[in-house]
C-alpha cells in the first residue's frame, strides 16, 4: 500500500476523481467504495474489522496499491499505521458545501433504500451478496461515523472538521498531503514525486452524475422483481394448462 486516501468522502470530496488520478500516474490498482458495490461479498472483511476481529489488511487490500473513499476512510488510523510508508492524502471540501451536497445525494439515496417497498425490491432484485452491502455502509458510515446523526447538519458538520483535525494532528507534515482536488495535477503529483500528466483532471461523480446512476440503479431493481413476476405467472399458466389437460383426459 502506497498511498492512502483519508478524505471523508460520500462521493463529495474528490475520492472518485483521486482514484482515477492515482491509478492515471501508476498508484492503481484503487481501492473505493466501488470495489464493494462490484464485489458485495468484501462488506463481510470491513463488517468484521469493525467487530474488532484481526483485520489482515495485506488480504483485503491484495492487489491494491492505493486506497481511498470509505470503507477504508473509517479504519484511517489502522491503515496509516499499518503501512508507515505510505503517503496520505486528505482530501478536503468546504464543510457546508460537503454537507449540503452528500446530504442531497448518497444520504437520500440511503433513506429512500430503507423504505419498505426499496427493502422488498432488494430482496426480491439483488443477489444475497450485494445485501450485505447496506448494512456495512450504515454500520461504518451512518452510525459508526456520524452516530446516527447525520441528518443533523450541526452534528455531521462537525464531525467532518474534527476529522480533518486530527489528520493534520496525527501524520506527519512531511507524509501528509491536503487537497482540494480542483487544484488538479500539480499538487498531487509533486507530493508523489511522478511526472504531470498531460490531459484534464479528473472530474467524475458530481452530484448530477450520482443521481443519473441512482436511477439507472433503481430501475434495475425495480425490473428485477417484475421479471420475476412475469416468470411465476407464466409458471403458473402452464400449470393450470398442463392440469386442465390432465383433467380433460379424464
Amino acid at each position: 500500500m502506497e498511498v492512502i486516501g483519508v478524505g471523508f468522502g460520500l462521493g463529495r470530496t474528490g475520492t472518485a476523481s483521486l482514484k482515477l488520478a492515482l491509478e492515471r500516474v501508476g498508484f492503481g490498482p484503487c481501492y473505493h467504495m466501488f470495489e464493494v458495490l462490484e464485489r458485495p461479498e468484501r462488506a463481510r472483511d470491513w463488517m468484521e474489522a469493525a467487530d474488532g476481529g484481526p483485520a489482515d489488511w495485506d488480504r483485503i487490500l491484495a492487489g491494491y496499491r492505493s486506497t481511498v473513499d470509505w470503507p477504508g476512510t473509517y479504519f484511517w488510523r489502522e491503515l496509516v499505521d499499518a503501512y508507515p510508508g505510505a503517503r496520505v492524502v486528505l482530501t478536503v471540501r468546504d464543510p457546508a458545501a460537503w454537507y449540503d451536497s452528500a446530504a442531497g445525494t448518497i444520504f437520500r439515496a440511503t433513506l429512500r433504500s430503507s423504505r419498505p417497498l426499496a427493502r422488498l425490491l432488494l430482496r426480491l432484485g439483488r443477489p444475497r451478496a450485494l445485501r450485505e452491502f447496506t448494512p456495512m455502509v450504515r454500520r461504518l458510515i451512518w452510525d459508526g461515523t456520524f452516530d446516527g446523526r447525520f441528518a443533523d447538519r450541526d452534528h455531521a458538520i462537525r464531525v467532518f472538521e474534527r476529522h480533518g483535525e486530527e489528520v493534520r494532528r496525527r501524520v506527519p507534515a512531511d507524509r501528509l498531503l491536503v487537497l482540494d482536488v480542483g487544484q488538479g495535477w500539480e499538487p498531487l503529483c509533486a507530493f508523489l514525486g511522478v511526472p504531470v500528466p498531460d490531459e484534464p483532471f479528473p472530474r467524475v461523480n458530481d452530484a448530477k452524475t450520482f443521481r443519473r446512476r441512482q436511477r439507472v440503479a433503481a430501475l434495475r431493481t425495480l425490473a428485477a422483481p417484475a421479471l420475476l413476476g412475469t416468470a411465476a405467472v407464466a409458471a403458473a399458466a402452464a400449470l393450470a394448462l398442463r392440469s386442465g389437460r390432465g383433467r380433460a383426459r379424464r
